[in-house]
């Protein structure tokens, strides 16, 4: 009999801190989401550190004392891997790794390594170690990676130069090269996206692993990988589709996430390009997820940041079929009724019912519940945006003439 292969999973700890700006509760929301990016990663989270502080230490980020007693759980453990909640400096980095003696790892360094793994395109690869290496370079100090026998070591030193100086300059002509790729790829794809023509362009954005790929599949009868990790796809797909004979392009980009590291959403710009060129935006939240309220909130920031945010949009409030509202015991007098314990028919009634022109949608796309109301709704939006572009081509419509008519 075949013994079943088992995956071997890095024991990890992660870390983290209060403040005033981040309360226990808010913390506790973000290590769920750090341990969920490493079990992406391939890591077993054993334990959970945090300090209140008022603000990280320079030098640890955590205090000496808390160190200290990760360092010895790590060590009676045997647990290679520390990973912190916040980016580190790369000074903390550097002491952190010295006082602990493991592999030290930040949230944006996780997440570059979770997107290093996704990567299946030469594009979505060089996006990635652009990442990577603007990432590294401030961190080059103490480290001595070797990176000059990459392209040899005899005649690439100038006089006098010291190691880390000839590996700045390898990065640094790295990241050079990198860019220079990347432009030259985006020139191909911008011819691409002229190429498609005048067609409504609808975009679906939202949080990482909120169902963009599946709601992608079941809309364009089309095969987008989907997992139930974050990240599970990276590289940007276009489908046409055709509802009611109108046919249009539909993206499905990257997940974004809290604290996206900004190197990403650098290297990243030519992918999100299909969200600012996008006519319509598709912004698909999980609603079964219980801070399905700060991922909107993150998505509309970083739509906001790259100019996308004043777009037309249709709030698609997905996963319907996996919410379960909190009770409260009937003889429970204490327990204070928050969001949490709203059914969906009461958050329909709160902002959610009322977002633009009644633009806000309760599906599920596993399901396909509600799925033909969904339907129904992106093609009046996408008609609209049609006819507004193209006036006189009405062949489309069979009662587009006869509306002209009653308006004259």
């Amino acid at each position: 009999m075949l013994e079943r292969e088992t995956i071997r999973f890095e024991k990890t700890v992660i870390a983290g801190i209060i403040t005033q700006n981040q309360d226990e509760v808010k913390l506790r929301e973000y290590l769920d989401e750090l341990e969920f990016l490493t079990y992406t990663a391939g890591g077993e989270v054993v334990k959970r550190f945090f300090q209140r502080m008022e603000k990280p230490n320079p030098k640890t980020f955590l205090g000496t004392g808390k160190i200290e007693e990760i360092h010895l759980y790590i060590k009676e453990n045997g647990v290679s891997t520390v990973i912190f909640d916040d980016e580190l400096s790369p000074a903390q980095q550097k002491n952190i790794a010295r006082e602990l003696d493991c592999k030290i790892l930040d949230r944006t360094n996780l997440i570059l390594d979770i997107f290093a793994q996704r990567a299946e395109t030469s594009y979505a690869r060089t996006q990635v170690e652009l990442a990577q290496y603007q990432y590294l370079l401030p961190r080059l100090t103490g480290m001595w990676t070797h990176l000059e026998r990459q392209r040899g070591g005899i005649g690439m030193r100038g006089p006098g130069e010291t190691e880390i100086e000839t590996d700045r300059r390898i990065v640094r002509d790295r990241i050079a090269l990198l860019k220079e790729k990347i432009r030259t790829i985006d020139k191909q794809m911008a011819v691409q996206r002229s190429n498609r023509g005048a067609m409504v362009r609808v975009a679906l954005v939202g949080y990482t692993n909120v169902g963009k790929s599946t709601l992608m599949n079941v809309i364009s009868k089309s095969e987008v990988f989907v997992e139930n990790k974050l990240f599970a796809t990276l590289d940007t797909t276009v489908r046409k589709v055709v509802i009611k004979n109108l046919p249009f392009l539909l993206s499905d980009t990257v997940g974004f996430i809290r604290k996206l590291p900004t190197q990403l959403v650098e290297s990243f710009k030519s992918t999100l390009d299909e969200v600012r060129e996008a006519d319509l935006l598709l912004h698909v939240v999980d609603i079964s997820h219980p801070d399905f309220e700060d991922h909107i909130a993150s998505v509309n920031q970083i739509l906001q940041d790259i100019k996308s945010n004043d777009k037309p949009t249709i709030m698609i409030f997905n996963k319907i079929d996996a919410y379960k509202p909190l009770t409260i015991d009937t003889d429970d007098l204490v327990t204070e009724k928050t969001p949490r314990h709203n059914t969906l028919e009461e958050w329909k009634a709160t902002w959610m019912g009322n977002v633009g022109k009644n633009n806000a949608l309760f599906i599920s796309a596993a399901n396909k519940e509600n799925f033909e109301e969904f339907r129904e709704k992106v093609y009046e939006a996408v008609r609209e945006i049609h006819i507004s572009r193209f006036p006189y081509n009405n062949f489309l419509y069979p009662d587009y003439k006869e509306n002209i008519a009653e308006e004259k």
